[in-house]
């Protein structure tokens, strides 16, 4: 054999033997999906594997609510005393006495509360002009829960011109109050009015007299009529009232009355006030 031909035999068999220790076996492409996919698996199983062993804990069952339990409202303290101002029988706001003058100041309220007044509340002075007023003054009467009434104080203008307002309230046995209520007035040279007018009632069913108490601030006539809790209104020509000063006059009225239940009446004064005052309560069984 020539000297050329092993040279080449030589580097022929070099070179299949640096390919054969290069070249693998079996070799995947690294596009190929099925390595993601797997490797994707892979993880996904580790991670779920992970997931139940940390949750992997012990579930208390649900607790069953208990039956409900009807609840009854029961009165509380502050349902007890309440009161609702209905309007005012004598003095409306703004009424012009002179200085010193005495009157008579009512108010009709409503028991809105669940617990009845006793002789035991009464009115007491809240703050503003004292004019004069008596506080405590004691109610005259029993108002049970839902009545009606009419609270009054005697009081008694100041002496000096202006306008003045004396603030009342009513006070429980107990010494709490409630139930804010005014009166307002202006003191000066008043023009002739009747400031106030005190109800009373007399006999029994079948045969009722009505008398009224009438006090003027001065100089003046009064006219008037009476109303009833029927709506009938007695518009007869009563006498007209003389006052030559200050002061009170009286005036009655029967009614016969025989239909069982609560009644009542109201006097009118036509002339000068146009203003209804009460009120009389009648009672027939």
């Amino acid at each position: 054999m020539s000297k050329n031909a092993k040279f080449f035999l030589l580097l022929s068999s070099l070179i299949l033997f640096v390919f054969a220790c290069t070249l693998p076996a079996s070799q995947q492409k690294k596009n190929d999906p099925n390595i993601i996919f797997t490797a994707a698996a892979q993880t996904a199983s580790v991670q779920l594997t992970e997931s139940v062993l940390n949750n992997t804990t012990t579930q208390t069952p649900p607790t069953l609510s208990p039956a409900l339990t009807p609840t009854v409202k029961t009165p509380t303290r502050e349902d007890c005393d309440k009161a609702k101002f209905i309007e005012d029988i004598t003095v409306s706001d703004g009424t012009v006495f002179a200085p010193g003058e005495s009157f008579t100041k009512t108010w009709r309220v409503k028991n809105t509360g669940t617990c009845t007044w006793t002789t035991g509340y009464a009115l007491v002075i809240d703050g503003g002009s004292e004019m004069s007023g008596i506080s405590p003054a004691l109610l005259t009467n029993t108002v049970a829960p839902g009545e009606i009434t009419d609270i009054s104080v005697n009081l008694v203008a100041p002496n000096t011109h202006g306008d003045y307002q004396s603030n009342w309230q009513i006070r429980n046995d107990s010494g709490e109050k409630f139930a804010k209520v005014y009166v307002q007035i202006e003191v000066g040279t008043p023009t002739f009015a009747v400031t106030s007018v005190k109800l009373t009632s007399t006999g029994s069913c079948g045969n009722f007299t009505i008398t009224a108490d009438i006090t003027a601030n001065g100089k003046g006539e009064v006219t008037y009529k009476w109303i009833r809790s029927d709506g009938a209104t007695d518009n007869a020509d009563h006498p007209t009232l003389k006052f030559t000063s200050a002061g009170t006059k009286l005036v009655s009225t029967n009614w016969n009355l025989n239909s069982a239940g609560s009644h009542w009446m109201d006097i009118y004064i036509d002339a000068p006030n146009h203003q209804q005052f009460g009120r009389a309560d009648l009672n027939c069984p």
